[in-house]
Parts: C-alpha cells; structure tokens; sequence
C-alpha cells in the first residue's frame, strides 16, 4: 500500500519537474474548480452563479492550456467545450 503512495508522490514530483510552470497553472485550476464546488455546495438553492461561472470558466481555460500543452486531445477536446457550454450558459444568464 505504501509503495502506491510513494509512487503517486514521485509521479507527482516528475511533473513538477518536467515543467514547473504547467504544474502550478494546474494546480490553480484545480483550486478554483474545488472552489467552485465547495461554494456550489454550501449556498444551494441560490448559489451566486455569476460569479462561479466566471471562476470556473478561467479555471476550464488554463485546464484547456495546460491539456494542449501536454498534447493531451481528449482533455482539451473536453475543457474546450466545457467553455463553450459555459460561456453560453454565463451568456444566457446575463441577458435575461
């Protein structure tokens, strides 16, 4: 078991020093969009949607960057569209 977490933790410390800058971007992308979902979860029914959405698409963005990055298509396919989706959905709710 302990052999599981110390090759995560080196795997970890691999990607941080093939590209340091890439990992911290991911690291703030992963803050904000844990953020998100804490907020979401603490303020529903009403949850301040116009200022999630924003957070979320930034953090979906620099996701996206670091995919190309990484050349990793099925990820940026996947962070691309999310903010498409989103950008629509923040559209939609700031014009009604």
């Amino acid at each position: 078991m302990i052999d599981i977490f110390n090759g995560t933790a080196q795997w970890i410390r691999g990607d941080y020093q093939s590209n340091r800058l890439r990992f911290c971007l991911e690291v703030i992308a992963w803050i904000l969009s844990i953020g998100c979902a804490i907020t979401m979860a603490l303020t529903v029914p009403t949850p301040p949607l116009i200022i999630l959405y924003p957070i979320w698409i930034i953090g979906c963005v620099i996701y996206a960057g670091c995919s190309y990055h990484r050349r990793s298509f099925g990820m940026l396919a996947n962070y691309l569209l999310m903010v498409t989706i989103d950008l629509v959905g923040l559209a939609r709710m700031i014009s009604n």
